[in-house]
């Protein structure tokens, strides 16, 4: 009988488990291409693109600059720095976290940037920190900051 009960504990505490481990493999998957999406966008030089990945309210808190909130800002801030600099970075994935509507995720990006008035290229190194909402079923950027790791 008890080998039963415990058979039956088993299989029931799978059927919930299961769910929410799908649903978490689900979202991290999703963040992920997400994350490489603003890669190719940011590689790209491709402000509207960038705009089109963040939420509508979201922050940008650039390393060195003024906080960017909302839609038109944040893009305002990404073409002065596309006006003036083109990136060639590639992103690796640290952590990614996801609870219901929001979830963050950390990384690290290293690669150059052109300055475009001079034609300089300089080694570019830095951690970001992302904060995810889920918007009308998708994940969208709330929240992005970065610095240089050096």
């Amino acid at each position: 009988m008890k080998k039963i009960l415990l058979v039956f504990t088993l299989i029931a505490s799978g059927l919930f488990i299961s769910p929410t481990a799908n649903a978490q493999a689900s979202a991290k998957a999703d963040i992920k291409k997400l994350i490489f999406a603003y890669r190719d966008a940011l590689n790209a030089s491709d402000a509207s693109k960038v705009v089109s990945l963040y939420t509508t309210d979201g922050v940008l808190l650039a390393n060195a600059a003024p906080t960017a909130v909302g839609a038109d800002q944040v893009k305002g801030t990404y073409q002065y720095v596309f006006d003036n600099f083109k990136y060639n970075l590639e992103f690796s994935v640290g952590e990614i976290v996801a609870s219901g509507n929001y979830a963050f995720a950390t990384s690290t990006s290293k690669g150059s940037f052109t300055i475009k008035a001079s034609g300089q290229t300089v080694p570019d190194e830095n951690r970001e920190l992302f904060v995810f909402e889920k918007v009308n079923g998708q994940w969208k950027i709330a929240r992005y900051m970065y610095n240089k790791t050096k």
